[in-house]
């Protein structure tokens, strides 16, 4: 495979992943401000959004405040922001025409209808909560068709595996930067762990990475800090975990390098980092501080992608 067509299926796939990222993180910041002022006490959960989606810089560049109308604006529709929703789903459907013999029919199709109706119906932005949450569902049913006609229409070789990378780089790097602004940003030092506060934010976190039907199947209990950074750092039965996004990493390079024939740098770094996570527990994470265990982790993981495409896509 031509490098170019690995680096547009791997960046392809990221963007969509990202698309679907910043509708959940608008969707779990609505849901908590429509919430009474005794719930959500006196934080802006509209900057903590912009936190998370890493643009708060440039958002303060074009804008004063971090209110609904400029976060939506700026998140999901923005030009002057390269990782909008609208960006994101420009940028796929560029990438897929440049590798448009490389998808499936039913691949091409998602992204470049996903496209058409950005055009066609949302072209203007929304103008009320009724038009933002229609445009919110079609983002994630477009990044849910999306990755359900690739993992049942795509052979399993290099283009797969390439898209799946993607998919699992961007996962993993969302997941932490959540979990991170969680611990430092939303909760008030005078607030009480345990608080309605305390449980309302961390309902809307696992929200956003659709992870609240799974904590409550996994641990039976109500909403608690460490057994939620548990979930969602070490338990590789979720999907968007730290440790499974990591896993199928792995996976997915080892794929790559039996086809080549060679292993290669990216290979040992994803293996450092998986078996770091494997070899970690909660008491451990919070004695060497969460904080520092996410930055580390966001560290390495974009240590991770910059090794991928000196090795693969260049």
């Amino acid at each position: 495979m031509l490098s170019r067509t690995a680096e547009n299926l791997y960046w392809l796939a990221r963007y969509v992943e990202r698309a679907e990222y910043l509708a959940r993180t608008i969707d779990a910041t609505l849901r908590v401000t429509a919430l009474p002022a005794a719930y959500i006490g006196k934080t802006n959960e509209w900057d903590s959004a912009l936190l998370t989606a890493g643009v708060a810089a440039s958002f303060y560049q074009a804008y004063e405040e971090a209110n609904e109308h400029n976060v939506v604006e700026f998140l999901s529709f923005s030009q002057n922001n390269p990782s909008s929703i609208r960006n994101c789903i420009e940028a796929a459907r560029l990438n897929s025409r440049s590798v448009r013999t490389a998808l499936t029919s039913e691949m091409w199709d998602t992204i470049n209808s996903a496209w058409i109706e950005l055009q066609a119906v949302w072209s203007k932005g929304t103008s009320t909560r009724e038009d933002l949450a229609k445009f919110l569902r079609f983002v994630q049913e477009t990044s849910l068709r999306f990755d359900g006609s690739a993992y049942r229409t795509m052979l399993r070789n290099d283009a797969y595996w390439f898209s799946r990378m993607g998919v699992h780089l961007e996962r993993a790097d969302n997941t932490a930067r959540i979990l991170d602004v969680k611990y430092h940003v939303l909760l008030p030092e005078e607030e009480h762990v345990g608080g309605p506060l305390d449980f309302y934010q961390w309902s809307s976190i696992l929200r956003s990475v659709s992870a609240l039907t799974a904590y409550h199947w996994v641990y039976r209990e109500t909403l608690k800090p460490w057994l939620i950074a548990d979930l969602l750092i070490l338990n590789d039965t979720l999907p968007r975990s730290l440790a499974s996004c990591y896993g199928n990493l792995v996976r997915n390079l080892d794929q790559i390098g039996v086809a080549y024939g060679r292993q290669g740098p990216a290979q040992r770094h994803a293996r450092g980092i998986r078996n770091r996570l494997e070899h970690s527990n909660m008491n451990d994470i919070f004695q060497h501080g969460v904080h520092e265990f996410i930055q580390e982790f966001i560290a390495d993981n974009s240590r991770l992608g910059e090794i991928i495409t000196k090795q693969y896509l260049i």
